[in-house]
């Protein structure tokens, strides 16, 4: 009897079906000799540094470089029920081996092997590699089931990218966080992306616009403008002599054009596109495609290639005329599609660029979600764009003589629409259109010599432009060349991260305060700003992460050493620790909050700020503090409000209506007036005003 692991019970339910195991068990299916169970993404973790020592719990520097030997591993929070399932049916006598069918890819194969290792088994185990959820896919997979053993470099480069993120992560992050009295989460990749960020925004900060102008003529139906003039007297200037005056065709220049097909997405080539067009966050869009994957409407989509594989030209082919026909594209004129486009071997690693799958043909889309759709019909036209041919154009450029000025026409003239056709009816069928740059019109046809009489001129004003707050789509692309020119030629991995892990990090940049969304836009918060302040250039570079990619992936192919890669991140966290030791006083206000004074002390006239439990002096040695949970207020079952406490400070009183009442349904005005007679906290009285009876309030 085989076991067969899968990465989440939706792709074992998927498995179980293509190879006929249809019985329901518990925590797996069963059947044909078969049994198909599941994990709940990663089951096992490495152990929090308290596990290791209880006095971690607190962080000091004294206790820095923690530097686990060997690493252990805990069962992850919440998921202990389905490691106990598994543990169960690897112990089962008739099981003899297993198949690791987790996702195909470095982190897949990391979530097999420590549950594998956690629970002890020996038994033999094969893998299963496929790219698509298909009913075919699966059955070809399991009908060549590669050995385990040959993915022990894939594991061990797993194993190193998650130590040696924990070490720097741990030993970094309390470092600075005790140095500066704040948690500042520190990472390999999310670190250096936040840089990027950070300069980007202070280049925009530090941007001064300057003014410019040019002078446009209007002549023969079309318009030829001046180059740039900073003075606006010399712009003046021209455009008086032009007017009214003679222009000439000094020289006309054609050149036919060709822009290839787009090349097929890759997961981070999607999530841009997707950005771009929809608004979508890349974690969005990695949902959107992995939920289409495991309804088999999509091939596995954490991949970095944008060719497919020889071996796919013909299911290529069949899945092209699919696509032609699923709306708006139904639309589109006969094309003949060119598959061989497509097809690049050496281009193509672990898995092939994201396509649809056969499974389109009966696909129901009214049946997606709204972002399902808009990713498959996306990759559908990313698909049909990309065997199509080429966009055809002419482009011309005529320069005219005006006074002694040279002024510039540009023009362009469709020769054939080609990809752009199928670009351009996929656009029209949005709701929203996205922003897009307006392509130059065509140009009357000017010969060389021909005379304007009478041309109109006239000045139009101009700023330079700061560079653009990164989107996710822009940022994306920067993290995927970040690092490129230091890095050999040779490297495969190059940039902060990789597609499957981008998402990821910009979440946590947010969540953890450093960076929020404006719009489109990615904007450094102030933290964020101080962290990379802060930090030193190994840890806010991309060439750290670059580097550990390389390695990485040499570790995966066998052809490098984890031991002595391990040790290069031990010695890092070390020096890091040993170089910063103290920080200066002015240092540690940088991350200071910044708090709102809610009034003055009546007892010494310092502000007086918000804390969790209460109101108190900014001067401590005053002691003056306004308890929100005084029994004052907890007995009439109110609470000490920060517009009440700013009344008190400033009036000495505050109005609370509905306090008490003298009979049923008859309310009064309480007054609560500040009486400082020393003591711990401030005493109260409570006085009611007469009534319009005249009778007098109780005290």
């Amino acid at each position: 009897m085989k076991l067969v692991i899968c990465e989440k019970p939706s792709v074992a339910k998927a498995v179980a079906s293509a190879l006929g195991v249809t019985s329901r068990a518990d925590g797996c299916f069963e059947g044909n000799g078969l049994i198909v169970s599941w994990c709940v993404g990663h089951l096992v973790s490495p152990m929090d540094a308290a596990g290791y020592d209880p006095g971690y719990k607190k962080w000091k520097y004294d206790d820095l470089p923690i530097l686990p030997e060997p690493f252990r591993y805990v069962l992850a929070k919440d998921k202990e029920d389905a490691f106990q399932n598994l543990k169960r049916l690897m112990d089962r006598e008739d099981v003899t081996e297993l198949v690791n069918a987790c996702d195909a890819g470095r982190e897949g194969e990391l979530i097999f092997r420590l549950v594998y290792e956690m629970a002890g088994c020996r038994k033999p185990f094969s893998r299963l590699w496929i790219s698509s959820m298909e009913d075919a896919a699966i059955r070809e997979g399991f009908a060549d089931l590669r050995p385990g053993a040959e993915y022990d470099p894939l594991y061990q480069s797993a194993l190193c990218r998650q130590k040696a993120d924990w070490l720097i992560g741990i030993n970094a992050t309390r470092l600075f966080s005790v140095l500066y009295h704040r948690t500042l989460n520190v990472g390999r990749v999310q670190t250096p992306t936040l840089a990027m960020l950070v300069d980007r925004d202070s280049k925009i900060t530090m941007f001064r616009k300057e003014k410019y102008h040019h002078v446009r003529l209007t002549f023969g139906g079309a318009e030829a403008v001046s180059e740039k003039i900073t003075a606006p007297e010399e712009a003046e200037t021209l455009r008086a002599a032009c007017a009214g005056a003679e222009a000439v065709c000094v020289s006309v220049t054609r050149e036919q054009k060709k822009e290839a097909p787009p090349k097929l997405y890759d997961l981070t080539t999607l999530q841009r596109e997707a950005n771009r067009i929809f608004g979508y966050t890349a974690k969005q869009t990695l949902d959107y495609a992995q939920s289409l994957y495991e309804k088999k409407l999509l091939t596995y989509p954490r991949t970095d290639s944008r060719y497919l594989t020889a071996d796919m030209a013909e299911t290529a082919s069949a899945v092209l005329h699919l696509a032609a026909k699923v709306p708006p594209f139904d639309g589109c004129g006969e094309f003949f599609p060119d598959v061989s486009l497509l097809v690049n071997d050496k281009k193509v690693s672990d898995h092939h660029a994201i396509i649809p799958t056969l499974e389109l043909e009966k696909a129901d889309l009214s049946e997606l979600t709204v972002g399902e759709r808009n990713t498959l019909l996306l990759v559908c036209r990313e698909l049909l764009c990309a065997a199509a041919e080429p966009y055809m154009y002419e482009a011309v450029t005529a320069t005219f003589d005006c006074g002694g000025h040279t002024f510039t026409a540009k023009g362009r003239r469709i020769l054939s629409e080609g990809w752009r056709e199928i670009d351009h009816i996929f656009r029209a069928s949005l709701k929203e259109q996205p922003e897009g740059e307006a392509e130059p019109a065509a140009l009357p046809d000017f010969t060389e010599g021909q005379l304007f009489d009478q041309v109109e001129a006239a000045v139009t004003e101009h700023f330079t432009a700061p560079p653009k707050a990164y989107t996710e789509d822009t940022l994306l692309a920067a993290m995927e060349t970040a690092g490129k020119e230091e890095m050999p030629e040779d490297a495969e991995r190059k940039g902060l991260g990789t597609p499957a892990t981008r998402a990821a990090i910009l979440e946590k940049l947010v969540a953890a305060g450093f960076v929020e969304r404006k719009g489109k836009s990615l904007i450094p918060t102030k933290a964020g700003i101080n962290l990379v302040t802060v930090l030193p250039d190994t840890l806010t570079s991309p060439m750290l992460t670059a580097e550990w990619e390389q390695k990485l992936t040499a570790i995966a192919r066998g052809e490098g050493d984890p031991a002595a890669f391990m040790a290069g991140i031990s010695d890092m966290a070390r020096e890091l620790v040993k170089t910063y030791s103290h920080i200066s006083e002015e240092g540690q206000k940088l991350f200071a909050p910044e708090r709102e004074a809610v009034g003055l002390c009546p007892r010494c006239g310092k502000p007086v700020y918000e804390g969790r439990k209460n109101f108190y002096c900014s001067d401590r040695s005053c002691r003056f503090v306004l308890w929100k949970d005084d029994r004052f207020w907890t007995s009439r079952k109110k609470e000490l409000t920060k517009k009440m406490a700013a009344d008190l400070l400033k009036k000495g009183r505050t109005s609370v209506k509905g306090m008490w009442s003298e009979k049923k349904g008859s309310t009064y005005d309480a007054v609560v007036v500040l009486d400082d007679t020393g003591g711990k906290y401030v005493r109260f009285k409570l006085e009611f005003p007469k009534r319009k009876e005249g009778v007098n309030g109780k005290k």
